[in-house]
């Protein structure tokens, strides 16, 4: 490793191989490392259903739940808005070529009180209008009363204080999301075999300018000179030199705060959710103020429909920000939502954002993933990084590029 790179990524989580390929396409010379051997840290998709099981300390998989090469598990789930950062990301990159979407089929709101029961979230005029109750909940939602959650998408109850310009355009971007395929049934995307298709299609941007990979490397300490900025990243005893590194929280805890706890469960499921008129994917948002929390708890299920489970299994995954001193009883509601789970993976999670001046060292830290079902927020720190990193806005124009320029650029 003697050579001296512009950059050197750690950990292959979205936001870092996003970082990757947009460097490698700004003409940095890229060098992208993970103490692990596959893409995605701690986002990944895991397979076959066996790698679950063992990653969560539990043996093998049972034989009756199908084949487990047909299992993709995210540990990290979430959704796509059909007109949101993330997508704008990959059509501007051309990294839409390397994956295949299916819209997810419904949007569900909790409603507490005497109902205490799931709602569609209207995904047209005649949903809305089809019945009184129906109209009664188009109402509530487009007043404030569930909107400011299930539509406009505040985690909390932020959205009261929020300027109106604010919160129309989250509503604005639940619409255009919503509208923006034909025939879709909510505002939501996932890719077919996983969250992990992700990462490694903006790896192979990255490669495509000339970045390189390295997975399964050892230690990744990052090194500084004696004016405390970075030098390099040690690993197996060489030193790859680099002008900065991006990297995630847990390559450089000494420049990371503590923020919250988040706390997920993976259900495996033989039949749909209950009350969504056996779709085979759905979002469920349980807003704070339906039940007496300060967050918001998340529901995502998805099927065989997107490759990534047996025909007739479903994965529903349920996530909060930790409140309380018994993590998994918050889940508790979300996860009777789903029916009979037949098996259920826990995960408590610490997440990180970087200490204020840390870019000084020229080390720029992502933030860690948080509770919510979709990438806004992650985009969000993805764009801001990209700015501290280049000095100016990412101008998504400049980064559309045809597959016909890309082979171009790459030869």
């Amino acid at each position: 490793m003697d050579e001296e790179y512009d950059v050197i990524i750690l950990g292959t989580g979205l936001t870092e191989c996003v970082l990757s390929g947009l460097m490698s396409v700004a003409g940095k010379k890229v060098l992208h490392m993970d103490r692990n051997n596959y893409y995605g840290g701690e986002s990944t998709s895991l397979t076959p259903l066996d790698a679950v099981y063992k990653h969560f300390g539990m043996g093998t998989a049972p034989e009756d739940l199908g084949r487990g090469r047909d299992w993709n598990v995210d540990l990290i789930p979430k959704f796509i808005m059909g007109s949101g950062k993330l997508v704008k990301l990959l059509i501007h990159t051309g990294v839409t070529r390397y994956l295949e979407f299916k819209c997810i089929e419904g949007s569900y709101v909790y409603k507490g009180g005497n109902n205490k029961k799931i709602f569609k979230v209207p995904a047209n005029e005649k949903e809305a209008l089809s019945t009184c109750k129906c109209l009664k909940i188009a109402a509530d939602l487009t007043t404030g009363m569930c909107g400011g959650n299930a539509l406009a998408l505040y985690r909390s109850e932020a959205y009261k204080d929020a300027p109106m310009r604010e919160f129309v355009e989250r509503v604005q971007l639940y619409y255009s999301s919503l509208t923006r395929y034909e025939g879709g049934k909510s505002p939501y995307l996932y890719p077919l075999y996983g969250l992990g298709e992700l990462p490694q299609g903006f790896a192979r941007l990255s490669a495509i300018y000339g970045g390189t990979y390295m997975l399964d490397k050892e230690g990744c300490e990052i090194v500084y000179g004696d004016d405390g900025k970075v030098i390099g990243v040690k690993s197996a005893g060489e030193t790859a030199r680099c002008k900065m590194v991006i990297c995630d929280p847990l390559y450089a805890m000494d420049k990371v705060k503590k923020t919250d706890k988040v706390v997920r469960a993976i259900c495996i499921l033989d039949k749909p959710v209950p009350n969504t008129k056996d779709a085979c994917s759905t979002q469920i948002i349980i807003p704070q103020n339906q039940v007496q929390r300060k967050h918001d708890i998340y529901v995502s299920v998805v099927s065989s429909a997107h490759s990534i489970a047996p025909k007739g299994f479903f994965l529903g995954i349920v996530s909060t920000t930790v409140e309380t001193d018994n993590p998994e009883a918050e889940l508790t509601l979300g996860i009777n939502l789903l029916g009979n789970p037949l098996q259920k993976f826990v995960t408590i999670s610490d997440l990180y954002e970087p200490v204020e001046g840390s870019e000084k060292s020229n080390v720029f830290i992502s933030k860690s993933y948080d509770a919510t079902s979709h990438f806004e927020s992650t985009c969000d720190d993805i764009l801001d990084l990209y700015e501290k990193i280049m000095g100016e806005k990412f101008d998504f124009d400049k980064v559309n590029f045809s597959q016909e320029e890309e082979q171009q650029e790459s030869h």
